[in-house]
């Protein structure tokens, strides 16, 4: 049995291990990263970059379908199945191999492949062979697709998962994607407006992310009359005799509907990676889920020397979410036990589908649980000018401001350009701008952010601030 001894221990290679690696680094290089996979980030292989190359062909085929409209006449419009998924693993290969090259750029000593699992609190087992002795331990083992139970017995390699999508050398005849947050959305659209056959299933009755009401049925309006969908529905596949899958859905009302597909796409969700790791071993405790309780302005788990980074702590599956959690983590796990908490930045939250899906700041569930008093402002995208032009003129954006203070506290949209309206909001509640300093910043003509605009002019009308002090003693002088 080799024994190593490091001054940390990071578990996991992907966006949070290798933020927390550079971090940790900057106090010691007496540090190992354990990988038990591939290399390469979930954003990488299988997230953020591979979806969005067929989001964008698929997005291309639609713009092609929207020309008449304009007057432009591009003929007959065919989709090469062949060469679209040639160029999303092409270009999700190259991705990959940058992550890949950087890790393997790193000192050989500060490597080692194999499972870890704590065998104490300071102790890891590495593959059957390495015991790693770690005065500080970062777990950041990721995440990975949740499929309901029996499924995968049920269905075979029928059963797909969003991971399997991106090895595709053509696109198949028909897909029953089950899941209607975010991946599963953007999943579905995509495919559809590539030609392929597909039925969108959800337990919710709403489509994405959204917790607003208004904004959340606006957005279930537009996706459903373009893909096909059976929201609130419960889901039984099976294997048809010819090798299909049968999707059996019920909705609330008890009434059943059944479809054949080639292929189910379970969009379902992810889970963190942190089953058969050993936690009971390492003493960290846990929350009802199962999960380790993490102080999120330092990493720290309750055992003060562990920290915990990324998909594993279930809070965000989001990658500069992860890639904060990691380099919090790794310098702290670093500088310990000279702990700094930091300060965490403002949410964003985005959906590429079409129209995009933004959430930034406070969410309307969090301010309605909370105690906050905050009012609203809504604007409508269908008369919005710059909007109209485009041939996007659809969706609403509504924006949350504390009702004592005039602070922005967010907003949740679905819209054009919404991924960059997000931006611009999450930098306004980070920076705690009231609304009327946001009235105040230039507005250009005729742009999107206009109705943004609308919104928040619609929510200073409800406001009733009182008038800042004076400036100084002159202030207060006689006609001044």
């Amino acid at each position: 049995m080799t024994r190593i001894k490091v001054d940390v221990a990071i578990i996991g290679a992907g966006s949070a291990g290798m933020t927390a690696y550079r971090a940790a680094k900057a106090h010691t290089d007496s540090l190992v990263v354990i990988e038990g996979g591939v290399y390469g980030t979930t954003c990488a292989r299988v997230g953020c970059m591979p979806s969005k190359l067929l989001i964008s062909a698929a997005d291309a085929a639609h713009t092609l379908t929207l020309a008449p409209s304009f007057g432009v006449m591009p003929g007959a419009i065919k989709v090469d199945g062949r060469e679209v998924m040639a160029r999303v693993r092409r270009e999700r290969d190259r991705f990959v191999g940058f992550v890949v090259e950087s890790v393997e750029a790193w000192p050989e000593e500060h490597r080692l492949r194999g499972k870890a699992t704590f065998l104490s609190a300071h102790e890891l087992l590495v593959g059957s062979s390495t015991i790693v002795e770690a005065d500080r331990i970062v777990v950041a083992t990721g995440s990975s697709p949740f499929v309901p139970e029996g499924w995968r017995e049920a269905l075979g390699d029928r059963l797909l998962v969003n991971d399997d999508v991106f090895e595709w050398t053509d696109l198949p005849s028909s897909v029953a994607v089950v899941g209607s947050g975010v991946i599963g959305l953007e999943l579905a659209q995509a495919l559809h407006r590539l030609g392929v056959t597909v039925r969108l299933y959800g337990r919710s009755r709403f489509i994405g992310p959204l917790s607003d009401p208004v904004v959340a049925a606006e957005a279930t309006r537009i996706f459903s009359e373009e893909v096909p969908v059976s929201l609130g529905a419960k889901v039984t596949p099976s294997l048809t005799e010819d090798g299909r899958v049968l999707v059996v859905s019920e909705n609330s009302e008890g009434v059943r509907s059944t479809e054949t597909f080639d292929f189910l796409i379970a969009a379902t969700g992810r889970k963190p990676n942190m089953l058969g790791i050993g936690l009971d071993k390492a003493g960290i405790g846990l929350d009802s889920y199962g999960l380790p309780i993490v102080d999120r302005a330092t990493g720290q788990s309750t055992c003060p020397h562990i920290f915990v980074a990324g998909d594993a702590n279930g809070m965000a599956d989001i990658l500069h979410e992860a890639a904060d959690d990691g380099r919090i983590a790794g310098d702290n796990a670093g500088r310990y036990p000279n702990v700094r908490p930091r300060p965490r930045r403002a949410p964003l939250g985005i959906v590429f589908s079409n129209p995009q899906i933004t959430m930034a700041g406070a969410t309307f569930r969090q301010l309605t649980e909370s105690v906050a008093t905050f009012e609203v402002g809504e604007a409508s995208f269908v008369d919005q000018g710059r909007s109209r032009v485009m041939l996007e003129n659809h969706g609403v954006i509504r924006v949350y401001a504390d009702s004592a203070t005039g602070t922005f506290l967010g907003a949740e949209m679905v819209g054009p350009s919404a991924e960059h309206i997000g931006h611009l909001l999450s930098w306004s509640v980070q920076r705690r701008d009231t609304v009327q300093q946001m009235i105040d910043s230039p507005f250009y003509h005729p742009v999107v952010e206009e109705g943004v605009r609308t919104a928040l002019r619609q929510i200073q009308r409800k406001l009733v601030i009182p008038p800042p002090p004076p400036e100084s003693c002159l202030d207060c002088l006689p006609g001044a």
